[in-house]
């Protein structure tokens, strides 16, 4: 027994060191964003660099929210750009509620294409809108986007600005989680979002920090036409899961200039069951582990909430429950620092509640971590695939 409990008591001590370290790498990572952040809003607001700019929109289905979401990529306060939407049909019914939104803004330049059905090698559908949409774009400098990303008014302006170095080939954004349904979606909607908007958001800040940033996150991007080329080109983006971290990582490693921008969207949460929300998630854990596989190994040493956890059954099990319980409650007040930098630093108004969710998603952040080594199969939108190492998908 004693060794049971000598064995809990150095695991609960290394994870809640590493942790905590971790923790002191995203607060000072997070100064920084916010100090760049700054600088560089003044800047766009100054800037004279406005250049023609082609905004990329695939489509697949609708979902809560979406409406909304078209609607602000038609309200930008940008002098010159053409919006292009895909989708595989003129049936689908996210591709018909662009048309109809597109029919209330008459002034902005929108065009709607359709692509079929993506062929074999193309196992990423999204890839084969983008490439689609390449095809017919009219300008050399993109801004591609997803279809649960919401944006203010001076989003072009600002993303642009990261392209003014014609060394830089692709900046990203990091994203705030929102959920359409507020207050009253479920709990696990809530975590979601919160993680999205933290777990996420730290770990590309510290990376950034360490050694710059050598991937991209697809949700936005501001990105050359030349780019997608310089990588591979699109057949060959299209066998990824992961599109975008291919895509930044390769560019990253040819020497053109990825950046972190510092601007900062919102991306629509769905108010999912948990048992829908922990897939969705957990394929993206195992995405990560085939993409980043050390990186991804590493990781599992950040969270805190299941060191405070076995530092908790360990002072049940030694005879101290009390001070097991000030270790828990230690790790606990770990993820609120963390959470309430991060979520203060972005911008969120209602960083309060997140910061105060947080522990619990940490929590569920280390199960999603375990259950990725548990299979290379995921499920997503009717099919089944298999990732391979490096992140490559193929359909069983």
């Amino acid at each position: 027994m004693s060794l049971l409990v000598n064995a809990v008591f150095w695991i609960a001590v290394i994870g809640s060191v590493t942790s905590t370290i971790y923790c002191m790498m995203v607060l000072v990572a997070a100064i920084r964003f916010g100090m760049r952040r700054r600088r560089e809003d003044h800047d766009a607001r100054a800037s004279v660099f406005l250049p023609p700019v082609s905004v990329l929109k695939p489509l697949h289905g609708t979902e809560d929210g979406l409406e909304r979401n078209l609607e602000t990529f038609f309200e930008q306060d940008y002098p010159a750009f053409e919006l292009l939407f895909c989708a595989r049909h003129e049936s689908d019914a996210g591709f018909q509620l662009a048309q109809e939104v597109g029919r209330r803004y008459p002034h902005v330049d929108a065009k709607f294409v359709t692509c079929g059905e993506p062929p074999p090698q193309f196992h990423n559908a999204k890839v084969f809108s983008l490439a689609k949409m390449d095809s017919v774009a009219r300008h050399e400098l993109y801004i591609t986007s997803d279809a649960d990303a919401r944006v203010t008014p001076d989003y072009l302006r600002k993303m642009v600005q990261n392209l003014k170095d014609p060394k830089v080939g692709l900046a990203s954004s990091i994203y705030l989680g929102t959920l359409h349904r507020g207050s009253s979606a479920r709990l696990s909607s809530h975590l979601d979002a919160v993680g999205k908007s933290v777990e996420m958001s730290s770990g590309v800040m510290v990376a950034d920090m360490i050694e710059g940033t050598k991937f991209a996150l697809g949700v936005t991007m501001a990105v050359r036409k030349r780019s997608f080329v310089e990588a591979g080109g699109f057949e060959e983006l299209g066998q990824f899961y992961a599109d975008d971290f291919v895509l930044g990582n390769r560019l990253a490693m040819r020497g053109t200039g990825v950046l972190l921008a510092t601007h900062v969207i919102r991306l629509l949460v769905e108010d999912t069951p948990f048992s829908v929300s922990f897939r969705n998630q957990l394929r993206w854990m195992q995405s990560t582990r085939r993409s980043r596989p050390w990186g991804h190994l590493g990781s599992g040493l950040t969270f805190a909430m299941p060191f405070g956890v076995l530092g908790f059954v360990w002072g049940l099990l030694s005879g101290h429950p009390g001070l097991g319980a000030v270790w828990l409650l230690a790790m606990v007040v770990n993820r609120w620092v963390q959470a309430g930098t991060v979520l203060k630093v972005m911008g969120d108004s209602e960083w309060v509640r997140g910061m105060l969710l947080y522990p619990l998603r940490d929590l569920l952040g280390s199960l999603l971590w375990l259950g990725s080594y548990g299979g290379d199969r995921f499920y997503y939108r009717g099919q089944t695939y298999r990732l391979r190492d490096g992140g490559r998908v193929e359909a069983p």
